[in-house]
């Protein structure tokens, strides 16, 4: 099945696309839990998923700062009961941008999947993409910036 990427948008307060993300969602600055929303959301979608990843970090697979499934597949604000899946450091939470001291300026790509099927548990970034990438309806995402 081809895959979608016309429809379904995210969007997050206070974070334009392009934009440095602003200081009190990072992690050495309060890291405060930016509020996600997503409109477009594609007829057939059991749920959606919620992925914030920066490819930049100077790890092997970059660094997950983020998981998120469960998410009801309306449009609006991801509220309610959602499930947290690990983190980079193996925390089931959100932890915001905090590049390395003079590493540059990485990219946060704050990714949404709208899936055909119910996610079981709280795999990893990884671990999703491997078990669901066929199940994947449609994706979109939002990518900004941020600096240490």
């Amino acid at each position: 099945m081809p895959l979608n990427i016309q429809d379904l948008k995210v969007t997050v307060d206070e974070i334009e696309p392009g934009a440095r993300i602003p200081d009190r969602f990072a992690a050495d600055y309060g890291n405060e839990t930016p509020k996600v929303s997503v409109s477009g959301v594609p007829a057939g979608t059991v749920e959606l998923a919620l992925i914030l990843h920066d490819p930049d970090a100077p790890l092997a697979n970059g660094f997950t700062h983020w998981t998120a499934y469960g998410i009801a597949p309306v449009d609006g604000l991801v509220s309610g009961e959602v499930r947290l899946g690990p983190n980079g450091i193996g925390e089931a939470a959100y932890t915001g941008p905090q590049p390395p001291a003079g590493h540059g300026t990485h990219h946060y790509y704050f990714w949404v999947y709208a899936l055909d099927t119910k996610v079981a548990g709280t795999p990893s970034r990884e671990e999703f993409l491997a078990a669901y990438a066929g199940n994947i309806l449609e994706q979109a995402r939002l990518v900004a910036t941020f600096d240490a």
